[in-house]
Formats: C-alpha cells, sequence, structure tokens
C-alpha cells in the first residue's frame, strides 16, 4: 500500500490539497475545493483530501498552510521609518504577514489608537542596532503596556525582535501587562545588516499558537493541529529550495485576493559593505499586493492599471466589478476566461513593477526603497488558480512580465517562464518546513518546466 502525505492549503477562496509519496515525493495526485467559510474550513479541506489521494493510499500525516481569514495580520512599530520599521516590515512579509500598518518615531496616544484600529495579530516590535541607543524601543514598549490597561486596550501578542540589550526589560514590561511576548534576536542588530529569520520562525510560531485558532476556522481541533504555516511562508520556503538548484528565481501568485511577489536574487556585493541601504537588503523577498486579486479585489487591478497607463477598456473594467462584487464568480464562457486572463496578466505585470521598485513606508510622500534589479532572474513561475487553468499562463507571463521595457525597472532577460501547473511549491514548503527536505526536493524536481 502506497504511504501519502498530503500537503493543503486552506485559502480564502480555494482549498488545494497535493498527496505526495511519502518514499519517493511523487505527486500522486491534486485537487480545490471552495473553502467553506460558512460552514467549517475542514468541511472543504476533507473534499478536497479526498479527492486528491488515490484509492487505495494510506495517508500518514497532512500538513496545512492556511490565508483563510485575512491570514497572518501584523503591525509593525520601529524606531525610524527608514531604518528599524522598515527592516522589521520587511521581515514581517518574509514570514507570510500581512502587514497592516506600521508605526514609528515618535507615538502618541492616537497612534496606538490607530494601531489598535488597523486589527493586528501580532505586534513586531523592533527598535535599535544591538548595543544602540534604547529609549525609544523602552517607550514604546511602555506605550504598548499603558494601552493594554485599558478597557479596550490593546494585547495583541507581541514579537520582540530589537536592541537585545533593552529585550529583558522590554519583555518583563509586557509580560507584567498581560502581552504575550516572544524575544527573538535583532531584526537589525548594525546598521545595513538585515536578519530576518528569527523574526518570521517566531511570527510563524505566533501565528500557530494564537492566529489558527483565533480565526475561529474550524470547530474541530484537528484543524489547528494540522496547520504547519501561513500560505506565503511555506510558499517562500518553496521558493528558496527551488532557487537552490535554479539560481535567481522570481515567483508571482495571482490570487483572489492579493498578488504576491517573491524572489531569491544573489546578493550583489555593490550594495554591501560602505553602499548597503540602512534597514539592509532583503535577498529573499516577497511583496503583498493587496489591490490586485482577481476576484475580491478585481476593480483594484483596473484602477492601478490606469495609474501604470496601461490600456484598459470599459469591458474590462465591468468585468472587473461583476468580480469584486461576486467573489465566487465562475468564468464560464470563453469570453470570461478571456477577462480572467487578461486581469492576471495585468496584475502579473503591476505587481512585478511594485515588488522592483521597492517599497514605500511612511506615507505617499516618502522615497521607495529596497528597490531590485531582476535582469539576471533565469527562472519566473506563475502560480495561482487563473494561471494553472490556462494552457498558455507561461507566454502571457513571459509578454507581460519579461517583455515589460516601459515601467521603469529592470525586467527578466532570457529567463524561462513556468507555471506551477500542478501545485508544487506550496507543498514542498511545508514538507521541508517539517522535517522531509528530501521529499520536497523531489517534489520539485518532479516539474519539468522548473528544470
Amino acid at each position: 500500500m502506497t504511504a501519502a502525505i498530503v500537503c493543503a492549503d486552506v485559502g480564502s477562496t480555494y482549498t488545494k490539497a497535493a498527496a505526495v509519496d511519502a518514499d519517493t515525493g511523487a505527486l500522486l495526485g491534486t485537487a480545490s475545493y471552495p473553502t467553506t467559510l460558512a460552514t467549517d474550513v475542514m468541511d472543504g479541506l476533507r473534499i478536497a483530501i479526498d479527492a486528491a489521494v488515490p484509492k487505495g493510499a494510506n495517508v500518514i500525516d497532512t500538513l496545512v498552510c492556511s490565508s483563510a481569514g485575512g491570514g497572518l495580520r501584523l503591525a509593525v512599530i520601529g524606531n525610524e521609518p527608514l531604518v528599524t520599521a522598515r527592516a522589521a516590515y520587511r521581515a514581517g512579509l518574509s514570514a507570510g504577514a500581512r502587514v497592516v500598518d506600521v508605526r514609528a518615531g515618535s507615538l502618541t496616544a492616537g497612534d496606538f489608537a490607530a494601531l489598535g484600529a488597523s486589527r493586528p495579530d501580532v505586534v513586531l516590535l523592533a527598535g535599535g542596532t544591538d548595543g544602540g541607543d534604547e529609549t525609544a524601543l523602552r517607550a514604546h514598549a511602555e506605550s504598548l503596556a499603558a494601552s493594554a490597561s485599558e478597557r479596550h486596550g490593546l494585547r495583541t501578542p507581541v514579537v520582540l525582535a530589537g536592541n537585545t540589550n533593552a529585550a529583558a526589560e522590554v519583555t518583563a514590561l509586557l509580560t507584567a501587562a498581560g502581552i504575550p511576548v516572544t524575544a527573538v534576536a535583532n531584526v537589525l542588530p548594525r546598521i545595513g545588516t538585515l536578519d530576518p529569520l528569527p523574526a518570521r520562525t517566531a511570527l510563524r510560531d505566533v501565528f500557530l499558537r494564537h492566529v489558527i485558532a483565533g480565526k475561529h476556522l474550524s470547530a474541530s481541533a484537528d484543524f489547528t493541529a494540522m496547520v504547519k504555516a501561513a500560505t506565503p511562508d511555506a510558499v517562500l520556503t518553496g521558493v528558496e529550495l527551488l532557487a537552490e538548484h535554479t539560481g535567481d528565481l522570481l515567483v508571482i501568485d495571482v490570487g483572489g485576493a492579493t498578488t504576491d511577489v517573491y524572489s531569491v536574487l544573489t546578493p550583489d556585493a555593490e550594495l554591501q559593505g560602505p553602499r548597503a541601504e540602512v534597514a539592509g537588503t532583503a535577498w529573499r523577498s516577497r511583496t503583498v499586493e493587496g489591490d490586485l486579486g482577481v476576484r475580491h479585489t478585481a476593480v483594484g487591478i483596473a484602477e492601478a492599471a490606469d495609474e501604470e497607463d496601461l490600456a484598459t477598456d470599459r469591458d474590462l473594467s465591468d468585468a472587473a466589478r461583476r468580480r469584486g462584487a461576486d467573489p465566487a464568480f465562475r468564468a464560464d464562457t470563453d469570453r470570461e476566461r478571456a477577462f480572467d486572463r487578461e486581469l492576471s496578466a495585468l496584475a502579473a505585470r503591476i505587481a512585478v513593477r511594485r515588488h522592483a521598485r521597492g517599497e514605500r513606508i511612511g506615507g505617499p510622500t516618502e522615497p521607495l526603497r529596497g528597490g531590485k534589479d531582476l535582469a539576471a532572474v533565469g527562472l519566473v513561475v506563475g502560480s495561482g488558480g487563473v494561471l494553472r487553468r490556462d494552457p498558455s499562463a507561461a507566454d502571457r507571463l513571459r509578454e507581460a512580465v519579461g517583455a515589460d521595457t516601459s515601467g521603469g525597472v529592470r525586467p527578466p532577460k532570457g529567463a524561462r517562464f513556468a507555471v506551477d501547473a500542478d501545485y508544487r511549491l506550496a507543498p514542498a514548503g511545508l514538507l521541508a518546513a517539517n522535517g522531509r527536505r528530501d521529499l520536497a526536493e523531489r517534489l520539485l524536481r518532479g516539474a519539468p518546466a522548473f528544470f
């Protein structure tokens, strides 16, 4: 009897499942089913798993990642918007979080009220390099503690990734206020040195311990036990593993609510040392475009296309509105499927432009930071349901991204374009992060389009 490991992704729109041979890493089957948020996500998960697992196979383990219910909502607090706050922001994105608020500098009660109004699941508290100024970090911790004492105060779990000299004092202060704290190494130990891994690991643990249970996605304790990561965290792990074998890599995941872009790039020696950016450079990174989903936020694609001077017409805008008004919309005619393809191509193009330009933290007048040169990328992979269902998706991505010379960024030159048609990246990430790296590598190598 074949032993199988099931890897599943419970998304906001669809639940996907993949059955992997526990001995060989071969992909035994995949399936998807609309996520059953209205009842219990386990209902849809069971249906997807049953459809993915071949008859006669024995399921020995089930690993789940999830972005349902909004995924991991993160607020960031740092000393300066262009240094520690930016470093923490990048670390949060790498952990699969959706960053809903960023605060830095001298904060008021109004700042903390606004932070609470953004409804974060976790606060990432950074500030100061190791051995540097501790004043702002302590002041922010004191304000968080004071907020927790109020009737409707913020008692959100905190991941502390700031100046390690102040970590013990800050941890004690927050713990005394009833705030759960996880202290890890500084996300910016030295100016120009970004170290996101400890914060990323801690955020994953907090997501599993606090967030999944708090989302009330399922009444079954089995679901909480199965979930091992936020979906973007699992995908980034899979992307990092694939890049070890393919070199510089770009992945574009076009979803119903967001379009996420992942890149793994070879560090540029010229951007290190004296020329290093003060907040460090994330050579393994992810950006999230919350206005570029092909269902929930489809209107945002049409609006962003106009801002980028990319030609659209009224029919496409009407199609975007239909999808935004009904996220469960099914494209069941050739015309509607064509609209889906056009919207996904626009989402991919705009999302890659934004990823390569860098992020703007602190308001629309702040400069862009953390830009990336994608010219040396050798492989571009598309992911997401719309792309998987389109046989010509790789060619469309080549046109939308590879030939995009008018966006003010350097696109990949001479890259191969592929689609994660069999749904392997997230399962590979789940396997690798849960002690089965060898199976993850075999699963990825089973996709000829990647190599």
